[in-house]
């Protein structure tokens, strides 16, 4: 690796030198229908479920309610550990219950088709070059678990964004790139290019296109209807792409959707916390940021799907359309629940929790109080009267909705009337 024309070992506190690099600046990281009856399938569970990863043979045990286990002070971007749960099913320490399990609309049997040549991401190897043909030309982000920089190939003279990830367990390392590589040629999904590990330091870099994008906060307060609905068009197409190959983003929220708008090329980056979708199976409900996280991962709903990547799309959506981005602007994770309520209402929550077993916490009998649900009519001003259009408040309501099961996929959002025009180019 090189920088300015010298050579450089990709290491992180060693001797890689880099202005900034320690000083804890923060950057946005670059890492690159009309139908609203959205059936699920139910289904009832009579046996004992087999597990989902290769070679697991313990069931884990789950506590019933469910019960919020989320800290106070959970920092807005979750950690980012493999799934601790990755692997549980429903059955947990209550054998000789029935446990309702609704499964998404699409998509659900994916992985179990391809097997685990395609998602067992533990046991593959990976074949690592080195790093010699890369230079770096300055850094553009950085996030909690790696650094993020503008760099040349040197032997194609290309443009690419170098990756530089900090001491990780291998599981998470192997997940990211097995997920790439699996979406690889997707549309509107950021390309992986190379995997290179400095020979010296063993530090891994994952090297990306690059993508000359425009920072959201001065590119959404310009966007008009047309590129609102070209924009997240785009984003679906990727959203849904990636479902349709059995894998959940995650983390969908503005820092992690690059756009050229001069080119008009939108990419779905950072994988990191994407995870493979197996039926019945429970999963660390510590994944997204905190304004995009869906209610189910703020009431410990641990046997969540791909609808949380529309729910994190939709608050996306409206923050755009409202001009309120975030659009539910909560100081931490119980107060972000809050904030929802404040928004859709009380009463939904309430059905919600009973549907599904769960038991609120404590602390919500002193914070969340009562609240109707609020007309997104509420929401409309002067300044953002005109991309208030009735079709994408329609698409907005779609999405955001409690209940996972009932929300818009990605698929049916796509034929939506809001993309009429874009869908037919």
């Amino acid at each position: 690796m090189k920088l300015a024309g010298k050579s450089w070992r990709i290491c992180l506190g060693f001797s890689f030198l880099y202005a900034g690099f320690h000083k804890g600046v923060p950057c946005r990281p670059l890492d690159a229908g009309e139908n609203s009856a959205f059936q699920h399938t139910k289904l009832r569970i009579h046996r004992e479920l087999p597990e989902k990863r290769a070679g697991a043979e313990k069931t884990a045990e789950v506590e019933q309610p469910a019960h919020v286990r989320l800290s106070e002070g959970e920092a807005e971007h979750a950690a980012m550990d493999v799934d601790k749960d990755a692997g549980a099913t429903a059955r947990g320490k209550y054998p000789n219950v029935d446990l309702p399990i609704i499964l998404p609309k699409y998509y659900a049997d994916v992985n179990t088709r391809k097997g685990p040549d395609y998602w067992d991401y533990e046991n593959i190897t990976l074949m690592w070059n080195v790093p010699n043909n890369y230079e770096i030309v300055r850094k553009i982000g950085r996030g909690k678990y790696s650094e993020v920089f503008e760099g040349t190939n040197t032997v194609t003279k290309e443009q690419c964004v170098i990756k530089i990830l900090k001491p990780l367990k291998k599981k998470k390392i192997k997940r990211e790139i097995k997920i790439l590589q699996n979406l690889s040629g997707g549309p509107n999904i950021i390309k992986l290019l190379d995997i290179v590990k400095d020979p010296q330091s063993r530090t891994p870099s994952l090297i990306f296109e690059y993508v000359n994008n425009s920072d959201f906060k001065a590119l959404y307060p310009t966007l008009l209807i047309p590129d609102i609905k070209y924009y997240m068009y785009q984003l679906l197409k990727a959203v849904n792409y990636s479902h349709s190959m059995g894998i959940m983003h995650r983390d969908v929220k503005p820092h992690n959707v690059m756009i050229d708008h001069e080119k008009r090329q939108l990419r779905l980056i950072d994988w990191g916390l994407a995870e493979f979708y197996h039926p019945e199976q429970e999963y660390n409900v510590r994944v997204a940021s905190r304004y995009y996280k869906g209610p189910e991962l703020l009431v410990d709903m641990k046997l969540y799907d791909y609808s949380l990547d529309i729910w994190s799309i939709g608050c996306m959506l409206a923050g755009i359309v409202f001009k309120r981005e975030p659009f539910f602007y909560g100081h931490d994770n119980y107060d972000q629940l809050v904030k929802i309520a404040k928004v859709l209402g009380t009463d939904d929550l309430h059905v919600y929790f009973e549907k599904y077993g769960l038991k609120m916490a404590p602390v919500y009998e002193k914070i969340l109080g009562t609240y109707p649900r609020k007309a997104w009519s509420k929401f409309v001003n002067q300044d953002n009267q005109h991309l208030c259009v009735p079709e994408v408040i329609d698409l907005i309501d779609r999405m955001l909705v409690y209940d996972h099961t009932m929300r818009i996929t990605p698929r049916e959002a796509m034929a939506h009337p809001f993309f009429k025009e874009v869908a037919e180019q």
